[in-house]
């Protein structure tokens, strides 16, 4: 696992190869299998594989044009109204749909929509998500075009035993 953990690097160009439904099932699996606060699974996903949307979606910010390239986009949202714990559940959701990308030999990358509200607004209105849902972010998915080297970013000066 501490292998899988390290291996999960940030990929943003992926093949025209698409992304099977057994594996976007899977990676939905592992997203949901998530800890949340007083199991209140305050998560709901889009799965964007229309290719307008993707474009769409790739204009959120600056940082988001990859979601055009990748063949399947997650739009990661949780239920404020739920928990109370909906950013740090949804939040573990995303982690682990990145962890099972590098398990199935995919690429994925976290792009961040919250906590700015233009971004929020954003893809709420191309994909009619209701006012009661947030938008955390947006996981673009495939096959990496390109393959990075397992990395860590470990740094002992970081690290405190029993105190600060």
């Amino acid at each position: 696992m501490l292998d899988l953990i390290i291996k999960r690097r940030s990929i943003r160009k992926y093949t025209d190869e698409p992304v099977s439904d057994a594996d976007i099932n899977s990676l939905l699996e592992a997203a949901m299998a998530a800890p949340s606060a007083n199991n209140k699974q305050p998560w709901q996903f889009i799965v964007v594989r229309n290719e307008d949307f993707r474009r769409r979606l790739a204009k959120t910010h600056r940082w988001s044009r990859m979601c055009a390239g990748a063949p399947v986009v997650f739009v990661v949202c949780g239920e404020e109204k739920r928990s109370d714990h909906w950013i740090e559940d949804t939040s573990a959701a995303t982690e682990n749909l990145l962890l099972a990308a590098v398990g199935l030999d995919l690429g994925a990358v976290w792009v961040a929509v919250y906590p700015k509200f233009q971004r929020e607004s954003h893809v709420r209105s191309l994909l009619g998500i209701p006012e009661k849902i947030r938008v955390l972010c947006l996981v673009p998915v495939g096959h990496p075009a390109k393959t990075k080297p397992p990395g860590t970013k470990y740094d002992k000066s970081r690290v405190h035993y029993d105190g600060y």
